[in-house]
């Protein structure tokens, strides 16, 4: 089986063969047609061991027929195990759903990590109804589909891109402002959706209103973000600043059921600028750490 594997001493990933995984009891067997890139797996490539399997999204069609999946299933799935830019991987039946005929392979490879993760954020802001909320890095993957879920669950949007040329569309998914600096955005808002860190999240701070949260799902800039307890006074008191994991090892084929759905319908509008075969992996892996991708990076297997 051709598999991509982590190369730490190049600093790129490489192609390689390996032997085809043998399914557990509880697993679905899939032979991958796509997958996205992801900048949480781009920063796991340095600290990982030579040899190291990356990937978590996958799209692609069921091999043998089990645990309720039949052979030749259109399915998307989340590898939390890591390992799906390859040919066939194994994932447990709780982390796969059907696609509905819609939806594309493409389009479905860019739901696992960034959908499941925008979904599970507006759910666990409570409702938004009538509420402002800001959403930094809304070009990116997640950001575009925060933008129009909680646009959707009736929130005034905010959002924050990092230039004119990457902002390009949000309004049209439901953003009702849009900036290229956090600074630049007028508080309070009841909820921020911070993923930069750095002095993104520095700003957030300065813009939740009391009691409002900030959600912290990620630090794509590297940087430290000093919090003093002095911030919160001046209009944000009692609000609150959340770490946030999308996923807890519970299953998630329900709620990626429902975001297909949502795909499928035209309900949910997914952004794909950057889709190549997946000989082109080392190219992806460079626009997206360089910020040449709006929304999200798909590569295709075969």
């Amino acid at each position: 089986m051709r598999t991509i594997v982590n190369t730490p001493a190049t600093g790129d990933v490489a192609f390689r063969e390996l032997d085809a995984p043998v399914p557990a009891a509880g697993d679905v067997l899939i032979d991958v047609k796509a997958f996205s890139v992801n900048r949480g797996e781009i920063l796991n490539l340095p600290g990982n061991a030579e040899g190291w399997r990356p990937g978590w999204d996958v799209a692609g069609v069921v091999a043998e027929t089990a645990n309720g999946f039949t052979a030749g299933q259109r399915v998307v799935a989340l590898s939390l195990a890591d390992g799906s830019w390859a040919e066939r991987i194994a994932v447990p039946a709780g982390f796969v759903a059907v696609l509905p005929d819609e939806v594309g392979f493409a389009e479905a490879a860019t739901l696992p990590v960034a959908a499941l993760t925008a979904l599970r954020l507006v759910r666990e802001s409570g409702s938004l109804l009538g509420r402002r909320v800001l959403v930094t890095g809304a070009a990116g993957g997640v950001g575009r589909i925060l933008v129009q879920l909680a646009s959707a669950a009736g929130a005034e949007v905010t959002a924050v891109a990092g230039s004119a040329e990457r902002a390009k569309g949000l309004t049209g998914l439901g953003a009702a402002v849009v900036v290229t600096d956090a600074a630049d955005a007028e508080g309070p808002f009841a909820a921020v959706y911070e993923s930069a860190g750095g002095v993104s999240l520095a700003a957030a701070l300065e813009l939740v209103g009391p009691g409002g949260t900030v959600f912290s799902y990620g630090n794509s800039s590297g940087e430290p973000t000093p919090v003093s307890f002095f911030q919160f006074f001046g209009g944000h008191e009692q609000a609150v600043l959340r770490h946030f994991v999308f996923v807890t090892g519970a299953p998630v084929d329900a709620d990626l059921a429902e975001l297909a759905g949502l795909v499928g319908s035209g309900t949910l509008s997914v952004e794909i600028s950057y889709r190549k075969d997946w000989e082109h992996i080392n190219e992806a892996l460079a626009a997206v750490r360089d910020r040449r991708v709006a929304g999200k990076a798909v590569l295709t297997v075969g």
